[in-house]
């Protein structure tokens, strides 16, 4: 292997300030920026604060006036409604101006914001694009997400305008939004003076005007409208982290930074150039939506997949090849929990065999961690390198990865590979002091971070320094936990919370839910510790089996306790493993431990607003009763 990722490295944390002006000249500026990087007040520091720029201009207008217009941007494709489209970069420039027009229409100017609460269709990205052009802060909560949720981002916001849809689908439920909106208006303390909603054919709702307007009837007198020049320090976006309670946390995004920083992601980590076809199977919702959905691949010039589906159920454990397989996909991204949900419905891979996936290069996993058997699984399937790197909803892209574009490395089983240009990454005990090789603790970024991620939160630069920026100074504290080993290569083991403490051992959940997914029969888990009296903590695991196990479920949680005793040793004390038939999770994947952890300690707990499908709290309820660990009520 050659040293290029390491010199390239070293350059971007030797000299930030001249990496990062070399990747400024590859995106369109109105005015160039000559000062790069200001440090006269950490910890907010400002990348290109002279420059000057616009987030649509580089995602369209710029590819069109080098003579791509015709080049395909977006394609479109709903296995749920059989909706299908595809849009060149000259067409989407269309609508997107024209719906740039019917916000100004609306009164809707630079610094405003918008909130947008849509399913996974065209209109979507071009109300964030129209937002973009014009200046516009918009907001995009993930579509049917609780009203209490949405009246919050409304509150703290302070939205002028709300667009949104009829209606939203999964896999044999219609979710009606407009009753979701209404009682959100009703209990936003901030009233919006508009809404803008698009009527989903066969799903058309009741508007009341002249306060709610359909998208058509906002369209009627729009004209074309033109990019507004925008400091590279103004904000292209808020998003509110998922599972907030209380006043909600808005990580915002500036613009020039945001822009040169996604677009150099696109060729150097993921070895996109722009003739290839890049699909991310994620939502709009959540900040992989945003970066690697819309803003990234239209950045690069490249062809975006947009798909309203899921990886099962839509129709069936082969939506996610035929895709690939229909659209020339080089590279997908997407959740570790969309692969573990085809695993369990397909072990065999059966229906990988009936696609055509010889344009497929490379699968990229992020969002949690993703276990070496789910890794080694897809990598048998797909004969491609199954990548798994890290990254947060405040970063807006990876702190840590395999740098495909770069040069490739070779990947080690349950790490998250090295840390990516521009972020020196270290691992920091709780006595305060840097850990050695293989040595657990809180991982943290030296400041300043690099170009594209959070500069504050929104209206809140006190909750950014003391929830991010206090604890360790001079550092980022991520809230990961985990070590880094002789080789550089990063290994995100847990959350900070899901660090466990039996009898005075500091124990990863994430080392003993690496071991139970090692079983055959295995398709996934969750590890979580709960109070004991003795030990101060024990940990249990939950698991979920494949589809077609025809072993008995004492045996399987026999044989799992006796695999984390083999390979973890007696110290993790770890004598419960529960079959059990699903795992609570967020919308965008992640399993809710925290809860699962509340509801097995009889502590109260809120319901999390991005749960997937409350009715499983209560069946995990029913078997940690069954197995005694909780008391019936």
């Amino acid at each position: 292997m050659s040293d290029k990722f390491s010199k390239i490295y070293d350059l971007s944390i030797k000299d930030p300030e001249k990496f990062w002006h070399e990747a400024a000249n590859d995106i369109f500026w109105f005015k160039k920026p000559t000062k790069i990087l200001n440090k006269s007040n950490p910890p907010f520091y400002k990348w290109y604060e002279d420059g000057v720029t616009n987030t649509c201009y580089n995602a369209l207008d710029f590819h069109i006036d080098q003579g791509k217009g015709n080049k395909t941007a977006l394609i479109y494709d709903s296995p749920i409604t059989g909706n299908k489209s595809k849009f060149t970069y000259e067409e989407l420039r269309s609508k997107v101006s024209k719906f740039a027009g019917a916000l100004k229409d609306q009164g809707i100017n630079k610094g405003d914001r918008v909130i947008i609460y849509m399913p996974m269709i065209p209109e979507a990205v071009v109300a964030m694009l129209a937002c973009a052009r014009i200046g516009a802060i918009h907001s995009v909560v993930f579509g049917g997400f609780a009203s209490n949720e949405l009246a919050s981002r409304i509150d703290d916001s302070k939205a002028k305008l709300l667009v949104t849809a009829s209606c939203g689908f999964e896999p044999g439920r219609t979710v009606e939004y407009k009753p979701l909106v209404d009682e959100a208006i009703k209990q936003a303390q901030h009233k919006i003076s508009k809404m803008i909603l698009f009527q989903r054919k066969g799903h058309e709702v009741k508007l009341n005007a002249p306060m709610e307007i359909s998208w058509d009837e906002a369209h009627a007198n729009a004209k074309d409208t033109d990019c507004v020049e925008m400091n590279s320090n103004e904000f292209a976006y808020i998003l509110y982290t998922s599972g907030t309670t209380g006043t909600p946390k808005g990580i915002v995004r500036d613009i020039g930074g945001h822009i040169v920083a996604l677009k150099w992601t696109m060729k150097n980590i993921y070895n996109i150039d722009a003739d290839d076809i890049w699909w991310s199977a994620s939502d709009i919702g959540w900040i992989v939506g945003h970066s690697y959905i819309v803003y990234a691949p239209l950045f690069k010039g490249c062809t975006t997949v947009l798909f309203e589906g899921k990886p099962v159920g839509t129709p069936d454990a082969g939506a996610f090849w035929k895709i690939i397989s229909d659209y020339k996909v080089k590279s997908l991204f997407t959740a570790p929990t969309a692969f573990r949900a085809i695993k369990k419905e397909d072990p065999e891979g059966k229906f990988f065999s009936k696609y055509d996936l010889s344009k497929f290069e490379s699968l990229f996993l992020a969002g949690e961690r993703a276990d070496p058997d789910t890794i080694k699984w897809a990598e048998n399937l797909l004969k491609v390198p199954v990548i798994d790197h890290w990254w947060q909803t405040e970063t807006s892209w990876a702190i840590s990865s395999n740098c495909t574009g770069i040069e490739m490395m070779k990947t080690k089983y349950g790490s998250a590979c090295k840390a990516v240009p521009g972020y020196d990454v270290k691992i920091i005990k709780s006595d305060q002091t840097l850990a050695k090789p293989n040595e657990m603790g809180d991982i943290v970024v030296k400041l300043p971070l690099p170009p594209g991620t959070f500069p504050t939160l929104w209206n809140a630069d006190q909750r950014y320094k003391e929830n991010y920026m206090s604890n360790y100074e001079g550092y980022y504290q991520t809230y990961d936990a985990g070590h880094i080993d002789e080789d550089g290569y990063i290994w995100i083991m847990s959350r900070t919370d899901d660090i466990i403490n039996v009898a005075g051992h500091r124990l990863s959940t994430g080392a003993i839910e690496e071991v139970l997914s090692e079983h055959q029969s295995v398709a996934e888990c969750a590890v979580l510790g709960i109070a004991d009296k003795l030990k101060g903590q024990l940990p249990i695991g939950l698991i979920v089996l494949k589809a077609g196990v025809d072993k008995d479920n004492e045996t399987i949680s026999k044989e799992c306790v006796q695999m984390v005793r083999d390979k973890i040793g007696p110290v993790a004390a770890f004598k419960v493993a529960i079959v059990i038939k699903r795992l609570p999770k967020t919308r965008s994947g992640k399993i809710l431990r925290g809860t699962i952890r509340k509801i097995a300690d009889s502590v109260e707990y809120k319901m999390p607003p991005t749960i997937d499908d409350p009715a499983i709290l209560d069946e995990i309820k029913e078997d940690l009763i069954k197995n005694n660990i909780l008391k019936s009520a």
